[in-house]
């Protein structure tokens, strides 16, 4: 059973949203609309997507459900921003959405349904908010539980909704989005860079001839062919669909493999992740490298980057123009989650990438276990 939201999330008009980042004050509110429609855009993206019926758990909707919910959400503030417009302080109908979550079935949607009419009813009320004159702005309405709003802030409280939805599939979005253009991607991250390659001669030089590396994030497989080029054997796995299957045309073995969920194997003699693990949700990083370390011999060495910075954030740049989920680290934390995962810190290097960004790099050792 999904638990039922009983949160009033009406503080978000007057705070940041501490999960996806939301800052009802930054919405320029004569814009909404546009927000409105390129938020719903990115969800038949999210729904094209494999496993878009299927639930991460048995308590957390399918992106399909999710969607499902947002599309009902457009329609009832179509609802209720139609009532603002015509009626002097309106009280809204109490909104169960669990219960229509229920009623409506959202478990038995179909994708393919769901994507056309969520697009269908954001166009309506961004056109409904397109339409509010700037004197209009301070109409009010009220909830059923007596909470106050007005057309400015109903849009604000609108689009903090959405963009909460688009956060909580965040995972998804970025896996889709890799998945819909895995081959452009390939093209463009073909060229070797020197940081690239100085790490790729640092990890060979420290491996036996033979060595098996799993590769975490092998994306179109450059760097899995540079290390097979250098002497070792590569076990190359993807959580996209799409680089697995572009891989497996070239003729090579390869898996679609979560390192948050599913059996490593191993034990490996080195862990190659070069820009994959800066997909994983900071609270999940600390299991994701303990899940590495126990699928790494003792002394086996694991090379990793992410970007340098704090929080998180949405980038589009590159050959991918639909946003990916970055999460930033500074260095003090990345090493301090590094070694709690049972790795020992050899170094840490810093670098400046192709648009400005700065990378952070580290070379750790598989820690013996505890006698």
């Amino acid at each position: 059973m999904i638990v039922p939201d009983t949160k009033d999330w009406t503080w978000v008009l007057t705070e940041p949203c501490a999960d996806c980042g939301f800052v009802a004050d930054d919405v320029d509110v004569a814009h909404v609309g546009d927000a409105i429609r390129a938020n719903a855009a990115l969800w038949p993206v999210v729904l094209a997507g494999r496993g878009a019926t299927e639930r991460p758990d048995a308590a957390t909707w399918s992106p399909t459900e999710y969607a499902a919910h947002v599309r009902d959400v457009h329609r009832v503030f179509t609802e209720r921003v139609t009532a603002m417009l015509a009626e002097d302080g309106p009280r809204f109908a109490n909104w169960d959405q669990d219960a229509t979550a229920l009623e409506e079935r959202y478990d038995l949607a179909d994708p393919a349904a769901v994507g056309p009419e969520l697009l269908e009813a954001a166009a309506v009320v961004a056109d409904l908010y397109d339409g509010v004159r700037p004197e209009a702005l301070g109409r009010p309405g009220f909830r059923s539980d007596g909470s106050a709003f007005t057309l400015d802030t109903i849009a604000r409280y609108h689009l903090h909704d959405l963009v909460h939805h688009v956060w909580d599939m965040r995972r998804e979005l970025t896996v889709a989005a890799y998945d819909r253009q895995a081959t452009d991607y390939r093209e463009a991250s073909a060229p070797l860079g020197d940081a690239v390659r100085r790490g790729l001669d640092d990890l060979a030089a420290r491996l036996a001839p033979g060595a098996v590396v799993l590769e975490v994030g092998s994306g179109g497989g450059r760097d899995a062919r540079e290390l097979e080029a250098r002497g070792m054997r590569v076990r190359r796995t993807d959580v996209t669909p799409g680089f697995v299957a572009l891989l497996r045309e070239q003729g090579h073995e390869a898996e679609v493999l979560d390192p948050l969920q599913d059996d490593l194997g191993g034990p490996h003699d080195a862990v190659w992740a070069n820009a994959s693990l800066l997909h994983v949700a900071r609270a999940d990083l600390l299991v994701v490298l303990e899940r590495l370390a126990a699928a790494t011999r003792p002394g086996g060495v694991l090379r990793m980057s992410v970007k340098d910075g704090d929080g998180e954030g949405w980038s589009t740049h590159g050959s991918i123009d639909v946003p990916r989920m970055f999460t930033y680290w500074r260095r003090p934390a990345l090493e301090a989650v590094v070694t709690g995962a049972g790795w020992g810190v050899e170094r840490v290097e810093e670098s400046d990438g192709m648009r400005g960004e700065r990378w952070l790099t580290v070379l750790a050792r598989r820690s013996p276990p505890v006698a």
